[in-house]
């Protein structure tokens, strides 16, 4: 049977969203706010419109509540049609704001810059484990090896009962189900940062580079981290990856660093920020950083996303620049970080990331 597994929201790292907006607004000055109200304390209105990282959802949820709340003229929308379609959204001037558990490329950096008429403000705000996750009936703790989930994705080991599972679980009862991997149909930046992992941490079993298409045949595919979650939870033998925030019901894998199994939890998936890298090149409103997938530090949980939310450094319009201003200078607060850690258990900004955060957000501003 699936064992229920508690949530411990976590302290330490960052948090996330994607949304845009075309707007109407007022108030655009310096301070921050910790209660959803724009930086200068006045209220904005306007309908900010959004799409992206299907992975934010419950965030996004916690954040619309309490920013509508302090702003009853403002209206957030957000589409979690996956990261790859929101800043294919953004760029393309569809919306004004994505969610992206990826970073841009170069060349979908050109793209925004052009779009925006300025930088861009690109902020990892949200981090949070991606879950390996399974059903297997009367399997209720379940150890793997990089190794073992790249065989198992890359549909190399077909039973639960193959050797090299059995393996990293000497005393478990496996029984010989069929394996079913499950994988994302849409581009998603889930499946980037997952890939990743598999690339970096089992490259002799995983030979494809990271990517945000799901890159092999076979196994069974699915749209959005519910519908990976739904399609996992409705077999027997199913496997998957997912925001661990989402996963419900579902068994979630211990995996191994070093010598021991680190469970999917935000504190352990916060720890590997320490060893993250700046990505070479980047202007200071654009902090993408690289995760070492393959450390070995005690504790620490190397398969997570870090998810951006992504803006226009300057707008045109002085309004849409104070509602955009004031709706990512809320979400990246701390109670806005509370919110997000009580509603889908992120690790919120630690205060020297925060403060790097903050002071992109706070360069928002009218042409």
């Amino acid at each position: 049977m699936i064992r229920k597994k508690l949530r411990v929201a976590a302290p330490a790292a960052m948090l996330a969203l994607a949304l845009g907006l075309s707007a109407c607004g007022a108030g655009n000055e310096d301070s921050s706010s910790d209660d959803g109200a724009a930086p200068s304390g006045d209220s904005v209105s306007g309908t900010l419109n959004g799409a992206g990282s299907s992975a934010q959802e419950a965030a996004v949820g916690a954040w619309k509540a309490k920013f509508q709340t302090a702003n009853s003229d403002a209206t957030v929308n957000y589409d979690p049609v996956g990261s790859g379609g929101g800043r294919e959204q953004f760029i393309a001037g569809g919306v004004q704001f994505a969610g992206s558990d990826a970073y841009l490329t170069d060349e979908e950096l050109t793209g925004a810059k052009e779009k925006c008429e300025s930088d861009i403000v690109e902020v990892p705000t949200y981090v949070s484990p991606i879950a390996v996750v399974y059903n297997l009936d009367g399997v209720d703790d379940l150890n793997l090896s990089a190794e073992t989930i790249a065989g198992i994705f890359a549909g190399k080991i077909a039973t639960w009962d193959d050797a090299a599972i059995k393996a990293d679980n000497p005393d478990a009862e496996l029984p010989s189900t069929k394996i079913t991997p499950v994988h994302r149909s849409d581009d998603s930046g889930t499946t980037q940062n997952f890939t990743d992992y598999l690339s970096k941490a089992a490259s002799s079993v995983w030979t494809d580079e990271a990517a945000q298409t799901w890159p092999i045949k076979g196994g069974e595919a699915a749209e959005g981290t519910s519908g990976v979650i739904a399609a996992v939870g409705g077999g027997d033998g199913t496997v998957g990856y997912a925001d661990e925030s989402q996963a419900g019901e579902l068994g979630k894998a211990n995996v191994k660093v070093g010598e021991d199994f680190v469970a999917p939890t935000p504190e352990a998936a916060a720890k590997v920020l320490d060893t993250a890298k700046a990505v070479e090149g980047r202007d200071a409103t654009d902090i993408a950083v690289d995760i070492d997938r393959t450390t070995e530090a005690a504790g620490v949980y190397p398969i997570v996303l870090a998810s951006y939310q992504i803006a226009c450094q300057t707008y045109s319009d002085a309004d849409t620049a104070a509602l955009v201003k004031a709706w990512l200078t809320y979400v990246t607060s701390t109670d806005g970080q509370s919110a997000a850690a009580d509603a889908a258990g992120s690790a919120p900004l630690s205060g020297d990331f925060a403060t790097k955060v903050q002071a992109a957000v706070e360069t928002i501003k009218a042409a």
